[in-house]
């Protein structure tokens, strides 16, 4: 086992360059970078994204490419060009980032007064919140229910929750959360639940259980959501894979032993039955905690990773952007080595040494 975990720390490193590679051509290739952002800026544009991207007539001064730079001193020109590194190729300033993230530096904002670093921690509080809590209250409903399903299968149970599970995951997480909203926070009917933020302005002021219920106030309605429209999946997975358990040769002949029904259930059924639902942990983490907190956040006022990301990436804050991109890609692919290996935990059957990569 430690073996195969040296390998897959190992093939970490190509995984994150390939995928730093690719995005970074891709971004490079866009237009409306942070040259031409901050030309606009300087022509007095209020909308530079939208008329650098759009039909804006390219103008060019002498020695420069840039969109909309008539009138402007070259030299002014040349100094922007050096305040966000764009002197250099673009291959040189890919191996300075490389190098730079080797060491862990991941640089400073373009267009905030902060380091890459010190934004992600800053923001990481409510992503960790969202993703934290919506995973594992997902799972604790999920897995119970789909057992509760599996083994009622074909009963009014199964109907009616299936029923339930379908309309939720018919509604989008963002549509519910606007639903939320009106019913509960104010919107129309109930002001139960505070519409911003992930605490109260008055929470250092709160004794310590007074902080936790505040906390959990605030995340009710934000998890709520998330919860509501990705559990669906995952009940109806776990209730088939253990439906797939159920019927094997094995069951019939641990029951025929006299065993009883809870035994075979989770002494028999469940370590299999669970394989299938470990090997979508990783993604269903990661996807809840980075790209489907997005809206929520934006919805509820949380100002998260996924919000710095995406307004990042519209201002074309390239420090941010990739500094962003190789700790979610670092994140993502430590949190799948750490499904494998709880694979192995579940059934001890399983020997990843004897596989070869």
């Amino acid at each position: 086992m430690l073996a195969y975990i040296f390998r897959r720390l190992l093939l970490i490193i190509p995984t994150l360059f390939g995928i730093l590679l690719i995005n970074f051509i891709i971004i490079q290739a866009a237009p409306g970078g942070p040259v031409e952002q901050m030309i606009a800026k300087l022509e007095g544009f209020e909308g530079a994204t939208s008329r650098i991207a759009g039909g804006g007539t390219e103008v060019a001064v002498a020695g420069s490419n840039y969109r909309g730079a008539q009138g402007l001193d070259p030299e002014l020109i040349a100094e922007i060009e050096r305040l966000y590194g764009f002197d250099k190729s673009a291959p040189e300033r890919f191996w300075i980032m490389l190098k730079n993230y080797s060491r862990l530096d991941f640089g400073e904002s373009f267009f905030r007064d902060a380091t890459v670093t010190e934004l992600i921690i800053e923001k990481m509080p409510v992503s960790i919140s969202i993703g934290l809590w919506s995973t594992l209250i997902m799972y604790l409903v999920s897995i119970p229910l789909g057992i509760a399903k599996a083994t009622r299968h074909g009963s009014s149970f199964d109907v009616w929750t299936s029923s339930a599970i379908i309309i939720g995951y018919a509604i989008p997480a963002f549509l519910f959360a606007i639903l939320l909203i009106v019913v509960f926070a104010g919107g129309s009917y109930f002001d139960w639940f505070p519409l911003r933020g992930l605490t109260s302005n008055d929470f250092d002021q709160l004794s310590l259980g007074g902080k936790i219920l505040d906390y959990f106030w605030h995340l009710a309605l934000p998890v709520t959501a998330l919860v509501i429209g990705n559990f669906a999946t995952l009940t109806l997975l776990t209730k088939n894979s253990f439906l797939d358990e159920i019927n094997k040769q094995y069951v019939v002949t641990a029951r025929a032993k006299g065993l009883s029904n809870n035994r075979v259930l989770y002494g028999h059924v469940f370590r299999n039955a669970m394989l299938i639902i470990i090997a979508g942990f990783p993604s269903a983490f990661i996807g809840i905690f980075f790209t489907g907190s997005l809206l929520i956040e934006v919805i509820f006022s949380l100002d998260g990773l996924g919000l710095m990301s995406f307004e990042a990436a519209i201002n074309r804050d390239y420090p941010v952007v990739f500094g962003t991109l190789f700790i979610f890609t670092l994140l993502g692919l430590a949190v799948k080595l750490i499904g494998d290996i709880t694979y192995t935990l579940v059934d001890p059957r399983i020997d990843f040494e004897s596989r070869e990569d």
